[in-house]
């Protein structure tokens, strides 16, 4: 058995099929961690929604800032943006069942792999964008189970209403209610500059030399144990992290802006990618 980790597909479902050929990987046999957003932008959200549900058992999916989008969107609850394409999957006759999936998936998977034994780490996580420095994976794992509760339960109808804006910038204990899990997930699914204090800041979305004064990538600080952190959600990284005071392994490649789509073997460490079939996104 091989367990691969793909960074973004959106909606780049050509692409997805074309590195699972190449991976040679088969269902059943073989596990795929896919790093969220994995709908929008491209021209086959829809077809990656069904094609990533049907994987079953085989596949690990965390949520990122796009799949929300869709859930907000496709209840009423926020406009769509020019570029994307989420409508097929609204309209669609099986539509809703998708989303029902959608929204039970979690924000953050972990395991022990026996690479992460040989190199004397803890575990290898999976999040769409990160984790704060100052979690432990303890930690981290019980916050995200937090918000995976109210999203399989009646609460999700009340929280999507209440999911955008990015504020709280800052994770305190004593916050309760929906400041909480709005906070919980802009760290889990749309983090990248933060400051020492684990600050958010989204006025930059660019390469590492747009960070405001005060803050840096979360993964240029230090942690105190010693994970491997698989995150995407950050195309203009290109899968490069210089300066990282951590094992990070950033795996969005920016296949929907016209580069590639990227796989990384969690036991080997090796990187396969398959190149875009579309032009960059306008």
């Amino acid at each position: 058995m091989t367990t691969w980790a793909i960074g973004d597909l959106h909606g780049c479902c050509r692409e997805f099929d074309a590195l699972l050929e190449k991976i040679e990987f088969q269902p059943g046999r073989d596990r795929l961690w896919l790093t969220g957003d994995l709908i929008n932008r491209g021209p086959e959200s829809l077809e990656c929604l069904r094609r990533v549900r049907e994987l079953d058992e085989s596949v690990e999916v965390v949520l990122g800032n796009h799949d929300f989008h869709l859930l907000v969107v496709a209840h009423g609850h926020g406009s769509e943006k020019s570029r994307d394409t989420l409508r097929p999957i609204i309209e669609a006759p099986d539509g809703a069942e998708l989303l029902d999936w959608l929204r039970r998936q979690p924000l953050l998977v972990h395991q022990t792999f026996d690479a992460d034994r040989a190199a004397g780490r803890t575990a290898t996580v999976m999040t769409h964008a990160g984790l704060l420095p100052q979690w432990s994976l303890e930690r981290a794992a019980a916050l995200a189970a937090e918000v995976e509760k109210n999203l399989r339960s009646d609460a999700f109808f009340e929280l999507l209403p209440e999911l955008y804006g990015n504020e709280p910038a800052l994770f305190e204990e004593h916050l309760t209610g929906w400041p909480r899990l709005r906070v919980l997930i802009n760290i889990l699914a749309r983090m990248r500059f933060i400051d020492a204090e684990g600050r958010l800041d989204f006025s930059a979305k660019e390469g590492l030399d747009s960070a405001p004064e005060g803050f840096h990538p979360w993964f240029c600080y230090p942690r105190p144990d010693r994970l491997r952190l698989i995150f995407g959600h950050w195309a203009a990284l290109e899968g490069d992290t210089p300066g990282a005071r951590t094992e990070v392994r950033a795996l969005d490649t920016g296949c929907v802006w016209g580069r590639s789509l990227t796989a990384l073997n969690l036991e080997t460490e090796d990187r396969v990618s398959v190149p875009a079939r579309q032009e960059e996104s306008s």
